[in-house]
């Protein structure tokens, strides 16, 4: 039985080339709030994250031009990057899908921007698209 038990969309990523840029966008023409902005280092990017209802989208640039979003930038520009679903247990989900064979980025969890631990599944496992998975706080 599989253990993932995704249960809800966190978040859903955009990648973006200047992201003050965009976050007046999303802020003054479509009124959504700016809760944070925040560098991730290990991560090579600065992010801000809007909430809409109870999930929110994170606009993503890359500070790091070595990185997977300049990369993903370079290759197919503007847009959807990632979508972010929250589990229960990340150790629990990843031992799952690991089991399962599916193909991961991150075999083990790492810290998030807020603190939350994260990992990536492979985009080639989950029929190209980028998928996060989020735990929160225990």
């Amino acid at each position: 039985m599989p253990r993932v038990n995704a249960h809800k969309v966190k978040h859903i990523g955009i990648a973006v080339k200047d992201l003050d840029t965009v976050v007046r966008f999303y802020r003054d023409v479509l009124g959504l709030p700016v809760t944070h902005i925040d560098e991730v280092p290990e991560q090579g990017v600065r992010i801000a994250c809007l909430p809409i209802g109870d999930t929110e989208i994170e606009l993503v640039q890359p500070t790091d031009p070595t990185g997977g979003v300049a990369a993903f930038l370079e290759e197919r520009g503007e847009g959807l990057h990632h979508i972010c679903l929250q589990v229960d247990d990340i150790d629990a989900a990843l031992a799952d899908l690991a089991t399962q064979g599916v193909r991961l980025i991150d075999e083990t969890p790492k810290v998030g921007s807020q603190g939350p631990r994260m990992a990536f599944v492979h985009p080639k496992a989950a029929h190209g698209v980028l998928v996060e998975l989020y735990e929160l706080d225990r």
